[in-house]
């Protein structure tokens, strides 16, 4: 078990899901997205590169079984691990036609596998596909989870950084994974730099009243050859410093409900064609930062969570 108590852990959770430390197996697909394409809009995130969110996988194209299994046989080695989750995480991973979306999950699931993540879109999830994902789940007896990205509660900033989608549809996305009880985690950046620290306890604040079970924060990073990287250059934006991304993290703890699993709080990110990434510091060492600032403060995840279940009505109560 970690040492962190200030929240909730993904790591702790999945120890004490499987009784033993699991690990994700990055799959990588040929993939697009509807951003990109042309089906909701055309040149994607302005901070997205070429690689759509992953830069450490194997290649695309081998096949998935091969990919999981080399994995697997790499980590079972240097980690002496036993179980693990196949982790679709590069692009939109939803995005394709059924039957071949049922052929890439049921090639990802070999021996040792207790898990399935899947990266995605809020407006690539549908009935069709979560239903396949339910039966899935039951015949192989495995917990499946989808990786939503959504950045941000500001639907001003979604459109400046050219999502493609708005806040209902995530919201939409996450009802819809709750009927057919697949696990749901969003995907959010907290230094985004048309967000303040209101939208930060928006974020919280919704994230926690859609009862979404996990979350992944990240801190922005900014790549070379991208929308993005033109404005930084340019001077266009501006990125919070260091200290105040930490203040953004405890704020969104905070105001986070304490039973939603934390994956992380700042993400690796690469440096080779970048022109941002992290302050310039490793992320573990800013993820402790975070830990032992909230520490001194004896903040904690949900501190602020008070704003649930008809806050109004508790004057009623003696």
């Amino acid at each position: 078990m970690s040492n962190i108590t200030v929240y909730n852990v993904y790591s702790d959770y999945l120890k004490d899901r499987f009784g033993e430390k699991v690990y994700k197996l990055p799959i990588k697909l040929p993939l697009t997205c509807p951003n990109r394409d042309g089906c909701v809009g055309v040149g994607g995130c302005i901070f997205c590169g070429e690689e759509g969110g992953s830069f450490e996988n194997l290649s695309s194209e081998i096949s998935v079984k091969k990919q999981v299994m080399k994995n697997k046989e790499y980590i079972s080695k240097r980690y002496k691990a036993n179980k693990f989750i196949s982790y679709f995480q590069n692009f939109t991973n939803t995005y394709m036609p059924i039957e071949e979306f049922k052929k890439v999950v049921e090639e990802s699931i070999v021996e040792d596998i207790v898990g399935i993540s899947i990266s995605t879109r809020p407006d690539s999830v549908s009935e069709e596909y979560l239903q396949y994902l339910s039966e899935v789940k039951e015949r192989y007896d495995l917990d499946i989870t989808m990786e939503i990205g959504l950045q941000t509660v500001n639907y001003h900033t979604l459109y400046k950084i050219n999502r493609g989608h708005t806040l209902a549809e995530f919201i939409d996305s996450i009802l819809l994974c709750k009927k057919y009880g697949i696990r749901t985690c969003a995907h959010l950046i907290l230094n985004l730099p048309w967000d303040d620290e209101k939208d930060v306890i928006e974020c919280a604040k919704v994230i926690s009243a859609l009862r979404v079970d996990e979350v992944k924060l990240h801190a922005l990073y900014i790549l070379e050859g991208t929308t993005l990287g033109r404005m930084y250059n340019e001077g266009k934006i501006s990125i919070i410093s260091k200290d105040e991304y930490i203040e953004r993290v405890i704020l969104f703890l905070e105001y986070l409900n304490d039973n939603i699993i934390i994956q992380r709080i700042i993400g690796r990110a690469p440096e080779e064609n970048s022109l941002f990434v992290n302050w310039n510091e490793s992320w573990w060492k800013i993820r402790d930062s975070i830990v032992e600032e909230m520490e001194r403060r004896e903040s904690y995840q949900g501190k602020n969570c008070d704003y649930l279940n008809g806050k109004a009505l508790r004057k009623f109560k003696k």
